[in-house]
């Protein structure tokens, strides 16, 4: 078993139009007028259903990580600096930056990527590259126009995130970040192709961090532990870079907030894009490259969707997980994880997200009024798409 967040708030699949969508409980303004849209350009589609809210696998909640894992390089800290020459990062950050044209049957549409290894692996949405995962065709179109068919090397649905792979050598990398000293207020840019406009740049800032979003669908659910900017992002921009003040890597462009009632079910930027923070989406790609596969941290449990109060409560214990050996129970509400107050189970899943398998964190949780703090080590899961 795994553990399963709650069905307030969705993100329906980039590729059918129009897309099905519902509320989201907390953190993205007014309810009822603002709703989170996966931002892949839409062309053509048809209308498909909602999936399940599967987080983790049935898998061995055991087993581990291979070791045959690249090491993409990464630049630790925070930049240097707080406000940037936009013109400047731009020139030097685009050769890395592409457009990914997607066709699978009657559905086509567009999304962005970028890359991280100079012979050929470009970074990605999964609901980017999901469409073409079964007899589609992805075509990834370079900054020069050159475009160059690409397979998909691995995909993991939980973190909404694909690698790609193009017969190509001596592209230019894109550097990455270290999204872990990213502050409030700092310089964000979004590099992309937004409804297919290639090489489109806008910048703005840093508007939050940590912030609790799904995307995905059609049982391809991803929960976020976002970087939330007002860089404008539209429909095309999924998988693009967001860049700090020196141009690094900081994020990966996947869901805007848009208002409610817009015509055709699609809108432009309001000023809330989120974005997947690098340091995780950098170990999902390190894994992906080396095996084609990925592993997600889980704890071991179900969540009750109907719980209303403060925190996640736990509604099944998955015999033998990391939960029921640290002595969590059914009916326990967790509150607490590594420190970070947990509103709600999304939240839960999104924090647990943050951290990989194997590593050691604390739960605090309530039972029967009483507050406690138990310690136990994330499971692992694989999510093959």
């Amino acid at each position: 078993m795994s553990d399963f967040p709650p069905t307030n708030f969705v993100v329906p699949p980039p590729i059918p139009l129009p897309p099905p969508r519902k509320e989201r409980r907390r953190g993205l303004g007014v309810l009822g007028t603002v709703f989170v849209s996966a931002v892949t350009a839409v062309v053509v589609g048809g209308v498909a259903g909602l999936g399940g809210y599967l987080i983790g696998s049935n898998g061995d909640e055991n087993s581990s990580v291979s070791n045959n894992i690249v090491e993409l390089p990464q630049i630790d800290g925070a930049a240097n600096t707080i406000s940037s020459d936009v013109a400047a990062i731009a020139e030097s950050v685009l050769p890395s930056v592409v457009s990914i044209l997607i066709e699978a049957g009657e559905n086509s549409g567009s999304g962005s990527g970028f890359i991280v290894q100079s012979d050929g692996y470009i970074l990605t949405n999964n609901h980017v590259a999901a469409p073409a995962a079964n007899g589609g065709e992805l075509t990834v179109v370079f900054d020069n126009g050159d475009k160059v068919i690409a397979k998909i090397v691995g995909r993991n649905t939980s973190y909404d995130l694909a690698v790609l792979k193009v017969d190509r050598d001596g592209l230019p990398a894109a550097v990455l970040g270290d999204s872990s000293a990213v502050r409030v207020g700092e310089v964000a840019i979004a590099i992309g192709a937004p409804l297919g406009l290639n090489g489109t740049v806008t910048a703005g800032i840093i508007s939050s961090l940590d912030r609790p979003v799904t995307a995905g669908g059609s049982g391809e659910l991803a929960f976020i532990n976002a970087i939330q900017t007002d860089a404008a992002i539209n429909p095309g921009n999924s998988g693009g870079p967001l860049l700090d003040g020196t141009g690094r890597v900081i994020g990966i462009n996947s869901a805007i907030a848009t208002l409610a009632g817009t015509i055709g079910g699609e809108s432009g930027s309001i000023g809330l894009g989120f974005s997947i923070p690098i340091n995780t989406a950098k170990r999902i790609a390190e894994e992906l490259i080396a095996t084609g596969d990925s592993q997600t941290p889980i704890i071991g449990v179900v969540l009750n969707t109907a719980f209303t109060g403060d925190g996640a409560q736990v509604s099944e214990i998955t015999p033998g997980g990391p939960a029921e050996k640290a002595g969590v129970r059914e009916g326990d509400v967790i509150t607490g994880f590594n420190g970070r107050q947990v509103a709600d189970s999304t939240e839960l899943v999104v924090v647990i997200r943050s951290y990989a398998p194997g590593e050691e964190i604390e739960i605090t949780l309530t039972r029967n009024g009483q507050s406690s703090t138990v310690s136990l080590a994330l499971g692992s899961s694989s999510k093959i798409g």
